[in-house]
């Protein structure tokens, strides 16, 4: 298994700061707050969270309050280049004082695109979830799009009450089944060596899974579902999260899906990543393919 450690930005300058602690960094978030939006003080993060901003296993951004008072913090620092890794040298940045902003910082030199947005590779699906299992994926997720085979880890991984919760509570989810009744699906069991029909049942229940939730669904949260089918030879498992995260699993010849190595990308400011490869394949997949009725 390879695992990519990452240190962000936002860690090294709260290493710079002193400012690595939980309580510290409340003091400060709170004097921040108090300067931008008086009733953001007292909101900032708890501890289990705090550290795993400085973890690098956020998926994701904060929500927005919290990247607002992360930007005062940083003058001249996006909530992005907060979160993204860091890539060299980065002069010390004092604390602000409220008469005065902080010192522009220096930008870390470009990366090379296509590489940089690598954060993490493991040999096979269980090992990612081990590391990344669904509920630190999607749980803080403002928007979900997923396309593969049969979204095992939307519909066996993650529970209905906590799915249902994050659409009423306006989270988007466009969910790309491979169409059960197509050609390519079948295709596909012959070349994983499994059972007839093995695939296809397996992907009518979790499709009818869904259905069944969104059926579940008030009527003004209904929208915030969308599911479609393709019928199209299956290349990737591709999730993309907040348009900030995505984790992409190739579907490999003769062999499961659970087998094949996944890839977590994090978007970087520069363009022309991996990050903008996939989540343009999903883009391109899901214009193509057709709605599926939920009522």
């Amino acid at each position: 298994m390879i695992v990519t450690e990452i240190e962000t930005a936002l860690k090294v300058l709260l290493r710079q700061r002193h400012l690595q602690g939980h309580r510290a960094f409340c003091r400060e978030y709170d004097r921040a707050a108090k300067r931008i939006d008086p009733h953001l003080v007292g909101k900032h993060p708890g501890k289990a969270q705090f550290y795993k901003w400085l973890s690098g296993g956020l998926l994701g951004l904060p929500y927005a309050d919290h990247c607002r008072v992360l930007e005062a913090m940083f003058p001249n620092w996006t909530a992005d280049r907060l979160f993204a890794p860091y890539v060299g040298d980065m002069p010390f940045v004092p604390s602000p004082r409220d008469d005065q902003p902080a010192p522009h910082p220096t930008p870390a030199p470009p990366t090379t695109a296509g590489v940089a947005d690598i954060v993490a590779a493991y040999n096979n699906r269980s090992d990612f979830l081990h590391h990344l299992p669904a509920r630190t994926l999607f749980d803080d997720a403002r928007q979900i799009k997923i396309a593969g085979l049969s979204l095992n880890i939307l519909c066996q991984n993650y529970p209905d009450r906590s799915l249902l919760a994050l659409l009423e509570a306006g989270t988007t989810v466009d969910a790309l089944f491979l169409d059960p009744d197509g050609e390519n699906i079948t295709r596909r069991e012959q070349e994983e060596g499994d059972p007839p029909g093995h695939l296809v049942a397996l992907t009518r229940i979790n499709l009818q899974a869904v259905t069944r939730l969104w059926d579940r669904l008030t009527p003004e949260a209904r929208p915030n579902l969308r599911i479609r089918t393709y019928d199209e030879p299956v290349r990737f498992n591709i999730i993309v999260t907040d348009d900030h995260t995505c984790v992409v699993q190739p579907y490999l010849p003769d062999s499961r899906g659970l087998e094949s190595p996944t890839l977590v990308l994090k978007r970087q400011p520069t363009p022309g990543g991996l990050f903008d490869t996939f989540a343009e394949v999903f883009d391109n997949m899901w214009d193509r393919a057709k709605d599926h009725q939920c009522a």
